[in-house]
């Protein structure tokens, strides 16, 4: 099942996505207000039930796509996370012992088709393709055998990164991976009965068709199942966190010279059983 939260007519809503629309379940009588609250309240197969002999209410034209989590606890990112990437940073290639791990603002992530926008304060705008988890249930310390029962599915994140203001500080990157709107999420959540094997997933990036970044999730430094455990080993995890796990080589400024997003480029992420997430660049 696909959930996606979505604009129609200047109302906010949620609900599953078919193939000839989206079924409004924000809009039946007794359902939680928002995608993240149902998802805690009733879980996906309360959702899937809730979708039982329902019509679909809206077609396509007539919604606009926004985060599928609109307010989630936490958004955790996750860097280096892939073997050629790791690569990319460390000249003795030494895997590292923990993953490295820094913090997104809802507000630095828009929805499907949405514009995301190249700051006033660089041209060093950058793209990185993830794979989103979102968890499913409250945890803390959880077993690395349980973890993927955490899961309530997976999304498409395009990282969007301002690359001179993430070496502002000499610790971290939060600065440059902040901006308002710079990248996004989306454009809906596919549920976790959809996926039979975690550690075959593709992710593959496209500026302007051109394919900047492909990789699999058998190539990941730190798993999905270490990722959650190690994580809510110090914070507890809620229903609607998203776990943003890393993104392979190929970022622009990778390139030589390197190849930095401008206003009317086209960013694509696809992850596979999942679908593509498209934004187009603006200028603040």
């Amino acid at each position: 099942m696909k959930l996606a939260s979505f604009l129609s007519a200047g109302r906010s809503s949620y609900g599953a996505v078919t193939d000839n629309g989206v079924i409004d379940l924000g809009a039946m009588a007794d359902m939680p207000k928002s995608l993240r609250q149902a998802i805690a309240e009733l879980g996906t197969k309360g959702l899937h039930k809730a979708c039982d002999n329902k019509s679909v209410d809206h077609d396509f034209s007539d919604i606009s796509w926004v985060a599928p989590i609109t307010d989630p606890q936490k958004i955790i990112c996750i860097g280096i996370n892939y073997i050629n990437r790791n690569e990319e940073y460390l000249a003795d290639s030494t895997q590292p012992s923990y993953p490295s791990v820094f913090m997104r603002t809802p507000a630095s992530l828009v929805g499907h088709r949405q514009p995301i926008v190249r700051p006033l304060d660089s041209e060093q705008f950058d793209y990185e393709g993830e794979i989103g988890i979102v968890i499913g249930a409250t945890g803390r310390r959880i077993p690395q055998a349980q973890a993927e029962d955490y899961i309530a599915g997976l999304t498409c994140v395009q990282e969007g990164s301002v690359r001179d203001w993430m070496r502002h500080g000499k610790f971290n990157v939060t600065q440059g991976k902040n901006f308002d709107k710079s990248g996004a999420i989306g454009p809906w959540i596919v549920t976790a009965e959809e996926f039979d094997n975690y550690e075959q997933l593709t992710v593959i990036t496209r500026v302007n068709g051109q394919q900047r970044q492909h990789d699999t999730t058998a190539n990941l430094l730190f798993s999905f199942r270490y990722l959650i455990s190690y994580l809510s080993t110090f914070m507890t995890l809620y229903p609607g966190d998203i776990i943003s796990t890393g993104t392979p080589t190929g970022a622009g400024a990778r390139f030589d010279p390197p190849k930095y997003l401008l206003p009317g480029d086209t960013v694509e992420v696809e992850v596979g059983g999942v679908g593509i997430l498209a934004n187009s660049v603006v200028d603040e």
